[in-house]
């Protein structure tokens, strides 16, 4: 809702509706007060437009979450426990096809913040391994509304580089706290910044769980944990060992203990006054540290939870299908501040799948392919790809194709005991599909409605040859339309050998790693 000057003289709440609720009426004198006016424009020269306008626009809530694909009850998860993010669901929009861009921290939340493919951003791997954005200057979500009169903050940690790209006027408990010290605390700086002003405020507020290590218990939470006799491994995994299974319950533990934690942060939203002037997002930054998942494009990696509760303004209890983004969250949430929007960016405004369809509320034109990329997430793990899918079938392609994929074995010995043998003794089907993600070929075609797991790679099957050739047409037109720096494979050629020099004896050492690709990557 961009409202121009003039149009100050017409907006006003509706009778009895809630903070949220407003009827704007342009032309016409109906109500017409002069004294308002004046007090209108006399507000607007003393202190700006932003000022006046950040006073009734809603609040933002934004809620990350870390390394946890949609393993929720309400996504279907038979095992964990999350009565809270369930409730949250009941009360707003769920997305069941949400995406980020790139299944990596810094990546992920870059890409949230810019609404920015990495690629476009540069914040290809993690910020702690000196891997940044090309620029701290162009527009960004918090930099747009903390212009526009917003108070802004984040509680949690941020990591992405350089951190003073995104101008935060609060952060609290910036350090990534794996070890799940005070956690009472994210509810509490919450409150204190909630209270702290009657001014529309975004809050960001960034929780550790479900990061490795996966702590089965920690301030008491959960109340019951799981063990693993209790669960089944993930599916997409194909894999079923008794350390898997551990796992996958200490995982789910750690699902539970955010549920509860984020039932904290919402009580103290409820408790301030100022939940039915709020739009709540919850959101995942990837998929869970387990087999293939993060650190990967498979869809455990990058398919992610994300609802949406804005009293009055969204439907409830509602589930959308469509292909959507975190790149489009940016857009939705400047689009609700009122603020100016940013012009080029790849995601759009989620508002129009707030409601549900009707006579009066068509189903809107939505996006038929959705992308997603890798790079890399430490030096360990170089293996770029590039992916596309539509409403069924997905397409990625590997840039190295037939070379080992460093992130197999960097995942596999690094977490797994006697895995390789539980591989082997696997069906075939599983067995190719871990040697698959191995040593790729350049495309992998995975048929999502039968095989929603990536079992079965079908881009030499010939029944599909048709699909193949539209998805890679598709894939190559969208790199060209985001200058997809990767194009050039002398840049891939320059990245990977900058990566390989920081090498010794088959280890990444983070003091020999020395990066200039923001330099050269967009070079004449």
């Amino acid at each position: 809702m961009n409202i121009a000057l003039h149009d100050l003289t017409s907006l006003k709440r509706v009778p009895g509706g809630p903070r949220s609720s407003f009827h704007t009426r342009i032309g016409g004198t109906s109500g017409f007060q002069p004294l308002a006016v004046i007090a209108t424009v006399l507000c607007v020269v003393l202190f700006g437009l932003p000022q006046i306008l950040a006073v009734e626009r809603p609040n933002i809530l934004l809620i990350v979450s870390e390394d946890n694909g949609p393993e929720i009850g309400c996504y279907g998860e038979p095992f964990v426990k999350t009565p809270v993010l369930d409730q949250l669901a009941a009360e707003g929009v769920r997305f069941h096809n949400a995406y980020v861009p790139q299944a990596g921290c810094s990546q992920s939340r870059a890409a949230l913040l810019t609404g920015l493919y990495p690629h476009q951003n540069g914040q290809i791997g993690l910020a702690t391994w000196k891997f940044r954005m090309y620029h701290q200057e162009p527009p960004n979500l918090v930099r747009s509304l903390k212009q526009s009169g917003y108070r802004t903050g984040i509680i949690g940690k941020l990591h992405v580089n350089p951190e003073a790209a995104f101008p935060f006027d609060v952060h609290e408990i910036p350090k990534a706290n794996f070890n799940r010290r005070k956690l009472g605390d994210y509810a509490k700086r919450a409150e204190e910044f909630i209270s702290a002003s009657d001014r529309s405020f975004f809050l960001s507020v960034n929780y550790p769980d479900a990061h490795r290590p996966f702590i089965r218990q920690a301030r008491g939470l959960p109340k019951y944990p799981l063990s693993g006799a209790d669960v089944k491994p993930l599916a997409y995994f194909g894999l079923d060992t008794p350390q898997l299974r551990q796992d996958t319950a200490d995982y789910y533990n750690c699902m539970s203990r955010l549920d509860s934690l984020i039932g904290d942060l919402l009580d103290v939203l409820q408790r301030s006054g100022k939940a039915d002037n709020t739009i709540v997002v919850y959101m995942g930054d990837h998929g869970a540290d387990l087999l293939r998942g993060k650190r990967t494009s498979y869809e455990g990696g990058v398919r992610v939870p994300l609802m949406i509760r804005w009293p009055d303004n969204a439907a409830s209890d509602l589930v959308r299908q469509e292909l959507v983004s975190t790149l489009d969250l940016m857009p939705t949430l400047l689009e609700v501040a009122g603020t100016q929007p940013v012009t080029g960016l790849p995601g759009r405004s989620l508002l129009p799948l707030l409601q549900a369809p009707s006579p009066d509320n068509a189903v809107p034109a939505w996006r038929r392919y959705l992308f997603t990329e890798y790079h890399l997430h430490s030096a360990h793990n170089f293996f770029p790809q590039r992916t596309v899918r539509d409403e069924r079938y997905k397409l990625i392609q590997n840039l190295m194709p037939g070379q080992t994929n460093p992130g197999y074995g960097f995942t596999l010995m690094r977490f797994f005991s006697g895995l390789p043998d539980a591989i082997e003794s696997a069906p075939k089907y599983i067995r190719s599909s871990y040697h698959r993600m191995q040593t790729p070929p350049e495309y992998e075609l995975y048929d999502l409605h039968s095989d929603p797991y990536e079992f079965h790679d079908l881009a030499t099957d010939t029944d599909h040859l048709d699909m193949l050739a539209e998805l890679q047409k598709e894939l190559a037109a969208w790199r060209r339309q985001t200058n997809d720096p990767l194009l050039d494979p002398g840049n891939l050629l320059k990245l990977k050998v900058e990566i390989d020099a920081c090498m010794t004896e088959g280890a990444a050492d983070k003091s020999r790693l020395t990066l200039s690709y923001p330099e050269y990557f967009f070079a004449p």
